[in-house]
């Protein structure tokens, strides 16, 4: 797959094909997966695929911000952002 977009159907799909269980029984595997993943990082938590990579949830701190736009000066709130790691073995294969 070059320049393609890997969609929640595709993976089901694979799911059936590799595995070989029902479409249904593909498709609740999958959410069932990525709602674990989910409820770890609402809590903080730092997800390991191994040979894949790392999900974390980082705290990001307010801070004064410009609109680019108009050139005027904002406050940022502080937030959660979720970071991705990708493994060696994950960057080896996408040449990075």
């Amino acid at each position: 797959m070059t320049n393609e977009t890997l969609t929640r159907v595709e993976l089901t799909d694979a799911i059936v094909r590799e595995v070989g269980l029902t479409r249904q029984e593909s498709s609740h595997l999958l959410d069932r997966m990525l709602e674990m993943i989910s409820e770890n990082l609402e809590q903080d938590g730092t997800v390991k695929l191994s040979r894949f990579g790392n999900f974390n949830v980082r705290k990001k701190a307010a801070r004064e911000g410009r609109n680019p736009k108009t050139g005027i000066q904002a406050t940022i709130s502080a937030r959660k952002v979720v970071t991705f790691k990708p493994s060696p073995m994950l960057k080896d294969r996408v040449g990075g």
